[in-house]
């Protein structure tokens, strides 16, 4: 996942998880003279980095180009996703099988360009659909089949536009509508007739006393987006299975007590102000990309250890006798407290998840003295392209030859290739080949979620008080739940 002028060695998954290097050997002493953050940042420097973040068996399971990424099989371009077989070009898709061009997906099969989609099979553009099968552009329908343009249906069959029709009627309007023009057409007019009926002001289900998007099985959440499974969190996104948490980004599964940190997962307990500590780690302190590791301030890449800091080992004694005074060191030049400082990510500002929930323009990003990556950076050379708009719409007339050609995207002009397992996978539930870079699709996927904003407005119906991710300027009809309820049942 690192460029290849990274500043730092980065090893492949084997490489990192053999005994043939310690991090120890990288330890430094604390200097009290220098500002924390300085000595921490040298340090991150010369410790080795995972190729990707994922489980050890990455390559054994033909899964080795997926980040964030675990226990997945025959999977290719898949990001924060465990438990998948034949996925690519997803991201946040758990237990699922032969799903592609999805965000948010779980427990599916063959399912394409789907946002937020659950114990569905055979979908095409969906978003906010749960045990639907057999349909396309749907938009927040429960229990549907073999339906195709459809908003706000609970367990119907054979609907089109929100009307009910015979099995006949609803394939041969079907045919007519995909052939009346080009998938982004299509789209577009199915975004307008969504906007004709309400939306419920924010995804919260079985849940109490809390506030955010994208909420399940929870209890006291404040101001918390695609959690579930949790209980007292505040300012959280992304974690599942956590208690007593504030400030985390990403992961979780049975974590407690953890601040201020990004991508802490697996039984994680007491970790503090550090980033990619996972698997029972306990009591840490401003650590980056440590296992197993407990006692620990200031640490990288340990892969089992204790009493350390800046990765040198130390006694109880002397551990629990420095560590206060690395903290009133810290507290003298106004580090502690504080998260890492964006100089030391290893990623430009666009590079970066940030982008996609914080948009800024380059001026912005430099003007702050952060780094930024212009998309022509890595564009690689290519001899036999094809722009995207001379391909044949229908994937029936597309040659076996596609994959040896370069399409050039319509948004970006940025050239992509379609590998053998996608263009099995479009023939096999006839949808034509893209006309998009991955990352135009993903950027397009993400852009339909809400912003993980909160805006005080009312219910468009009985005028109450309510928290929601919709924007009042914005066009939708917002209900709150009990409104929502009684339109829905």
């Amino acid at each position: 996942m690192y460029p290849a002028d990274a500043p730092f060695p980065v090893y492949s998954t084997e490489s990192w998880w053999s005994d043939k290097w310690d991090a120890r050997n990288f330890a430094q002493d604390i200097d009290f003279s220098r500002p924390f953050f300085e000595q921490l940042h040298e340090l991150y420097l010369q410790v080795p980095r995972l190729q990707n973040v994922g489980s050890s068996d990455m390559k054994k399971m033909n899964s080795e180009y997926v980040n964030y990424a675990g226990w997945n099989k025959n999977c290719y371009l898949i990001f924060d996703s465990d438990y998948n077989e034949e996925c690519c070009y997803s991201n946040v898709i758990k237990h699922s099988k032969y799903c592609l061009d999805c965000s948010y997906v779980s427990q599916s099969q063959f399912c394409h360009d789907c946002v937020d989609c659950s114990n569905s099979y055979e979908l095409k553009s969906c978003q906010r659909c749960n045990n639907c099968s057999n349909s396309s552009y749907l938009f927040n329908c429960i229990g549907c089949q073999n339906c195709a343009f459809c908003c706000n249906l609970t367990n119907q069959k054979y609907c089109l536009w929100n009307k009910q029709l015979t099995k006949d009627e609803y394939h041969n309007n079907l045919n007519e509508i995909i052939q009346s023009g080009t998938p982004e057409e299509i789209t577009k007019q199915f975004a307008e007739f969504t906007l004709t009926y309400p939306r419920k002001y924010c995804s919260i289900l079985q849940s109490e006393d809390c506030s955010g998007d994208y909420i399940s099985n929870a209890q006291r959440c404040t101001t918390c987006f695609n959690v579930g499974d949790a209980q007292d969190l505040q300012y959280c996104d992304s974690v599942y299975r956590a208690k007593d948490c504030m400030d985390v980004s990403s992961f979780g599964e049975k974590i407690e007590r953890v601040s201020n940190s990004g991508t802490i997962g697996h039984g994680c307990f007491g970790v503090h102000f550090s980033y990619d500590c996972v698997t029972s780690c306990s009591d840490l302190f401003y650590c980056l990309q440590c296992h197993q590791t407990k006692n620990s301030f200031g640490c990288v890449g340990f892969r089992s250890g204790n009493y350390c800091i800046l990765n040198k080992q130390y006694t109880k004694e002397d551990y629990d006798e420095l560590v206060p005074k690395i903290v009133k060191h810290m507290q003298s030049t106004e580090e502690w407290g504080e998260y890492f400082p964006v100089r030391m990510s290893p990623f430009a500002y666009n590079e970066t998840v940030a982008q996609e929930y914080f948009p800024m323009t380059k001026e912005e990003v430099l003007a702050r003295n952060w780094k930024w990556r212009d998309a022509t950076d890595d564009i690689p050379k290519v001899e036999k392209t094809i722009p995207a708009a001379q391909l044949p719409h229908s994937i029936q007339n597309i040659p076996d030859d596609i994959l040896n050609w370069a399409i050039t995207c319509e948004t970006t002009g940025r050239p992509f290739l379609v590998t053998k397992q996608e263009l099995s996978f479009y023939r096999n539930i006839q949808i034509p080949v893209p006309h998009f870079h991955p990352d135009e699709r993903h950027r397009k996927r993400i852009a339909l979620r809400n912003p993980r904003k909160l805006w005080k407005r009312k219910c468009d119906t009985c005028g109450k008080d309510i928290q929601s991710t919709y924007d009042p300027d914005r066009h939708e009809t917002v209900y709150c739940e009990e409104c929502y309820l009684k339109e829905m049942y």
